[in-house]
């Protein structure tokens, strides 16, 4: 087999990483510190129209008006630049896009997220990306995080066995009694509806790389597809810790206004 020059090597490997897409950073400057912010390749929509935004300025001059510490901390809603002490602030003109689950995108600490409207008004759980919150959140056992497994996929189960086994009931007690093969097979037909619906249904299954983060440096796994996370933290955590720890009123607005400005990070 003829060897590949060296020339051509360093070509290929040129060409591939030129083929790469490039990674994008912002800093979220406020005026208790700086933190710089990857944004996910993996949700290109929420990445656009953030960088989007970013260019816009529509950040600027925004704060973070809600802290709540052990949880998130959130903020560049366009009515809290300059509201006054005491509005009730998170009602600024909304900027609704498609949400982006990924399974690789998760709401560990330092995670970047965008709130959206409950789902009574937001049937497919789009997101505002007009605003963001950050994630500080907790530790969590491995029998918590199994627990609120179970908290999302009991009720699953039982509406699928509401469905497919009570419209049913009365047939499989009459057949138990004068045809116990007809009530195994017809049984056996419900059991198989019910866990074939149930393996395809939207469940909570936590993976091993959220297990390893939730267990370690914590986060909120309780928001996971809910809410669509598109960035992380990746400098700067003890400024999201310093913010979230602030003291705050009862609508959790911190008493000292955190004043925000993006900037794209320039590679």
């Amino acid at each position: 087999m003829r060897k590949i020059g060296v020339f051509w090597v360093l070509l290929i490997i040129g060409w591939h990483v030129l083929a790469q897409e490039p990674i994008f950073y912002v800093n979220i400057v406020t005026n208790v510190g700086t933190m710089k912010i990857k944004l996910y390749n993996e949700t290109p929509n929420h990445r656009d129209h953030f960088l989007e935004l970013v260019g816009e300025k529509h950040f600027d001059g925004t704060l973070f008006y809600r802290v709540v510490n052990n949880f998130v901390i959130q903020g560049g809603s366009s009515d809290s630049r300059n509201a006054p002490a005491g509005k009730a602030i998170g009602y600024g003109k909304a900027i609704n896009i498609d949400s982006e689950f990924n399974e690789q995108c998760f709401h560990k600490r330092g995670a970047v997220c965008a709130p959206r409207q409950p789902e009574a008004v937001n049937h497919f759980k789009m997101s505002d990306i007009s605003q963001f919150y950050i994630v500080k959140g907790k530790r969590y056992t491995n029998e918590e995080l199994d627990l609120i497994e179970k908290a999302t996929n009991n009720p699953i189960k039982i509406q699928l066995k509401k469905q497919y086994y009570l419209p049913h009931k009365e047939e499989l007690a009459r057949l138990k009694k004068e045809d116990p093969k007809a009530f195994n097979t017809l049984l056996r037909e419900i059991k198989e509806k019910i866990n074939f619906h149930y393996s395809i249904s939207d469940k909570k299954e936590f993976s091993e790389a959220q297990r390893q983060a939730y267990t370690t440096i914590g986060g909120t796994p309780e928001l996971d597809g809910e809410y669509t996370v598109f960035a992380e933290v990746v400098e700067g955590l003890s400024v999201m810790n310093k913010i979230a720890a602030m003291k705050a009123d009862k609508q959790n607005r911190p008493l000292q206004d955190v004043t925000i400005k993006v900037e794209i990070v320039k590679l």
